[in-house]
């Protein structure tokens, strides 16, 4: 076996969620307030790309915020990631939604769900 593929197997963790572009997810991030406290901060939004492979993958969540989009990048394996939830799961036909950073309003957050289009 290749040794990084060795080396990247030990650090890749068994409990996230199955998600793909198009479903709407909220990720729970850690932020230290002291030497011993932290404090979870929410990120909900729509999943826009999915990149990588193995301990490497990351991927993009965009949310609109009092008008302006935000997208923030997560890897998916680091360790100040507590949890991932599943909110809503949408069908897509592609596999990079960068269109949507043209988007304003309800057309910016709103994908078919994957129980309506079958």
């Amino acid at each position: 076996m290749d040794k990084m593929k060795l080396i990247e197997s030990q650090f890749v963790k068994k409990d996230v969620p199955e998600f793909g572009v198009g479903d709407t997810v909220k990720v729970m991030t850690r932020i230290p307030e002291g030497p011993d406290k932290f404090r979870l901060h929410p990120f909900e939004g729509v999943v826009i790309a999915k990149e990588g492979s193995g301990a490497r993958e990351h991927f993009t969540v965009r949310k609109i915020s009092y008008g302006e989009g935000i997208e923030r990048v997560f890897p998916l394996y680091s360790p100040s990631i507590e949890r991932i939830e599943l909110i809503h799961s949408g069908k897509v036909r592609r596999a990079k939604l960068y269109y949507l950073r043209g988007k304003v309003g309800k057309r910016a957050t709103k994908i078919e769900s994957k129980q309506e289009k079958k």
